[in-house]
């Protein structure tokens, strides 16, 4: 049984992309896409939209469905 959408692995992913965004799916295993939120989520709080990209990589980490 693979996990999937609000598994238990999810639910921590979620919480780790709460504190630090990318980290929840740096957990999942997701490097590039962990990059990617951390960088953007830096990039844009300069400007004070940083939340947005904070806010999809908690949602990102809490719906994601690994592939096979």
């Amino acid at each position: 049984m693979s996990a999937g959408q609000g598994s238990t692995g999810n639910v921590i992913a979620a919480v780790c992309s709460f504190f630090i965004p990318g980290l929840g799916q740096l957990v999942q295993g997701r490097l590039l896409k962990a990059i990617v939120m951390f960088v953007l989520a830096i990039a844009l709080w300069i400007v004070w939209l940083g939340w947005l990209i904070h806010l999809w990589s908690i949602l990102d980490a809490a719906l994601y469905k690994p592939q096979g």
